[in-house]
């Protein structure tokens, strides 16, 4: 089959032929796949930098994806752990880890949507005791997934989603996906003025931008013994940062992170059916932009426009 693969570390994957991937245990089943997003969970896959990476070269990327059955089910699957990548042309689900779509869902939307969204769904509704009236900052917010977080937030009965990032265009894109406020995170001021009191801070970004945020709110908040849960979930800005000890000393502030590894992966898969139907409803704001398998090398390079998501259909 063709599939993208990766050869080296240091280069985009290249459309090549690859193995095809053989079924091996109850519950399983070939695919064809219909289409497959390019997260930025996948290219820290395909570069070697994601913790979960055991340097293993040839690989496809890919880490969920729509793919039809046999008998014409379209599903949407997360890939077993080791198994081949998802940006092929056929793909082995496990049915323990995908999901019946219905007719007439959109499978491109899905692909685009559904890995970004669980981010902070899952964050929300697993990792925080996070309460519909609660008020939630989203650190990077600019992103495709700080976007879709904003929106999930407020379906999740948020009362306040304030949207942080650096990006004027972006910021101003918030506002019309269900974002009360928008701050430039050039002014760490600022932000504590508007976001002193959160219940939630999602946070994408790490590294520097979380060093002048977190010491920001929390000098700032009127009761610091009000319970703070500042949630890592990306590392787009830096994968480590400086934290001064009085920080959790000095403020009721709760720090964990969300994604593989720290959610059970049954709590994950609990979620995507609620998740799905919320992607296929259309009250999502979700841009795709299709890109054929076979241009995946230049796909991988090419920048990408506010709120725009790359999906391949081999």
């Amino acid at each position: 089959m063709y599939a993208a693969v990766v050869r080296s570390f240091d280069e985009p994957p290249a459309y090549d032929v690859f193995p095809e991937p053989a079924v091996s245990g109850d519950g399983e089943v070939l695919v064809d796949v219909v289409a497959a997003g390019l997260h930025p969970r996948v290219r820290s896959s395909a570069d070697g930098t994601h913790y979960t990476s055991e340097g293993s070269l040839p690989m496809v990327p890919g880490i969920d994806g729509v793919g039809r059955t046999s008998d014409g089910e379209l599903l949407y699957f997360v890939a077993p752990d080791n198994a081949v990548g998802t940006m092929a042309e056929r793909a082995v689900v496990d049915r323990r880890r995908a999901v019946v779509l219905p007719d007439g869902t959109d499978p491109v939307a899905v692909a685009a949507a559904m890995n970004p969204a669980m981010s902070s769904w899952i964050a929300l509704r697993r990792r925080a005791q996070f309460e519909a009236g609660g008020s939630v900052l989203v650190l990077g917010a600019t992103g495709n997934a700080g976007q879709l977080a904003v929106q999930l937030a407020k379906h999740l009965g948020a009362s306040t989603v304030i949207g942080a990032g650096r990006d004027p265009e972006r910021l101003k894109l918030l506002t019309t996906l269900g974002a009360d406020e928008v701050v430039d995170l050039h002014s760490p001021d600022d932000l504590a003025k508007s976001a002193a009191d959160v219940d939630v801070v999602l946070d994408y970004l790490w590294g520097a931008p979380t060093e002048q945020a977190m010491p920001a709110l929390l000098h700032a908040r009127s009761d610091r013994a009000r319970p703070l849960t500042w949630i890592q979930i990306g590392s787009m800005a830096a994968r480590e940062l400086t934290l001064p000890s009085y920080l959790l000393r000095a403020a009721a502030l709760t720090i964990i992170g969300s994604g593989q590894g720290s959610v059970p992966a049954q709590d994950i898969l609990a979620e995507l059916p609620a998740l799905a139907t919320l992607i296929t409803s259309g009250d999502l704001a979700i841009n795709p932009r299709l890109v054929p398998l076979a241009d995946v090398q230049q796909a991988w390079t090419k920048p990408t426009s506010p709120g725009e998501r790359v999906v391949l259909i081999p």
